[in-house]
């Protein structure tokens, strides 16, 4: 392609570190371009029928939903992130399903308004973690020692790990040794580590404590004790 890609990016979308992981394993030469979803410009609603990140630019054809953003790059980039044998590039799609699933979990997790809902949601992901503990091999990545686009999505999901494990072990993640393993070497890959700005943290941080959920308590009492208050 000799069109420079565009991507349409939020510095907390979970979806756009997927895309932003893809390119950089690819090594693709792309601009990044960011939009404060609380206050969508009229451009963007444009490009971005629902309203959401991430967009693709591609050739002046805007490409939108992540999934969709990962198989275009798969079928027009070098560097295959997929499996060549079909059945296992179905497996790995149905796993990013999974991935896509698990967000959606850890969404509802974060918004929970009391600490019933809270242990609820928690369990939830529980589960969900044990399917994966039980699906991971003995390699370093999900398919071994290859990094796929699998990898691409979980290494989003764990990075909210990096804050909740702060505050307690709320989706069972001791003890799950291959997640753990799993989970260290999403954490060193670089295309991962890079996805995400120095200040992704408090960014996120800031962002949970405003939802006024549970979680959100636990967070300020968390912030009083560093600061030995109350």
């Amino acid at each position: 392609m000799s069109d420079r890609l565009s991507l349409i990016s939020h510095h907390l979308c979970p979806y756009v570190q997927r895309a932003v992981i893809a390119l950089s394993e690819k090594g693709v030469d792309y601009e990044k371009i960011a939009v404060d979803l609380a206050d969508k410009p009229d451009w963007f609603l444009e490009v971005s029928p629902l309203g959401k990140t991430p967009v693709l630019l591609a050739g002046g054809t805007a490409i939108f939903e992540s999934n969709v953003i990962l198989e275009y790059l798969e079928e027009t980039q070098p560097h295959p992130l997929y499996p060549a044998d079909p059945l296992e590039r179905a497996e790995h799609r149905a796993w990013i399903e999974f991935g896509s699933s698990v967000l959606a979990a850890i969404a509802s997790f974060y918004v929970a308004r009391d600490a019933a809902s809270f242990r609820e949601k928690s369990a939830i992901l529980a589960r969900k973690f044990g399917q994966l503990e039980d699906r991971l091999t003995s390699g370093r990545y999900f398919a071994g020692d290859d990094f796929s686009l699998v990898d691409a999505v979980f290494g989003r999901v764990f990075r909210y790990f990096d804050l909740f494990d702060r505050l307690g072990d709320f989706a069972g993640l001791a003890g799950r040794a291959k997640l753990a393993r799993w989970r260290r070497a999403l954490a060193q890959r670089p295309s991962v580590r890079r996805a995400v700005g120095e200040d992704y943290q408090e960014r996120l941080r800031r962002f949970l404590e405003g939802r006024g959920s549970h979680l959100s308590g636990l967070l300020d009492d968390a912030e009083r004790m560093r600061a030995g208050v109350g």
